[in-house]
């Protein structure tokens, strides 16, 4: 008697995928998670979520319920020291009431907007990491694969 082999689609650039994942700190803290809620449907490539985070997910199988350890090279990247800058306090809406480690949103000249964490308020500046919240860190990625271009895991949360 031949064993049945079936295989299972895996993830690659421009799946459609529907998935439940989680990111969490080195210390188990949860940043963000879908678990419990909504799953996360998005194509791989078209931007909704980090493309280096993309990177991890290539290969998963339909189905697979896994945690991924990412430095910081493979996650947000490490702190680039010149993406801190001070900011003149008129340059900060009166009505915002700061705080160290506050994130607060600055509008550039093209009209787009940047986030910043305040990492230092003197009289007539600010200290501003434009860095992401998240650089330095290494953290773990949980990702269960509900779907892949259609196709559902018959395990779901």
């Amino acid at each position: 008697m031949t064993p049945q082999t079936t295989s299972l689609p895996v993830i690659q650039r421009g799946s459609a995928l529907v998935l439940h994942y989680e990111i969490r700190l080195a210390d188990d803290r949860v940043v963000d998670s879908t678990f419990g809620g909504e799953p996360f449907a998005f194509t791989l490539g078209d931007g909704s979520f980090a493309p280096i985070l993309e990177e991890s997910l290539l290969g998963l199988p339909l189905g697979e319920h896994t945690r991924i350890l990412l430095t910081p090279e493979f996650a947000f990247g490490n702190p680039d020291p010149t993406m801190i800058h001070e900011v003149p306090r008129a340059d900060v809406p009166d009505h915002l009431s700061l705080a160290l480690d506050d994130v607060v949103e600055f509008d550039l000249p093209n009209g787009d907007a940047v986030a910043g964490t305040v990492r230092a308020i003197n009289e007539d500046t600010l200290l501003v990491d434009f860095n992401h919240p998240m650089a330095g860190m290494n953290i773990q990625l949980v990702i269960q694969v509900l779907s892949i271009d259609g196709q559902r895991s018959e395990e779901t949360v």
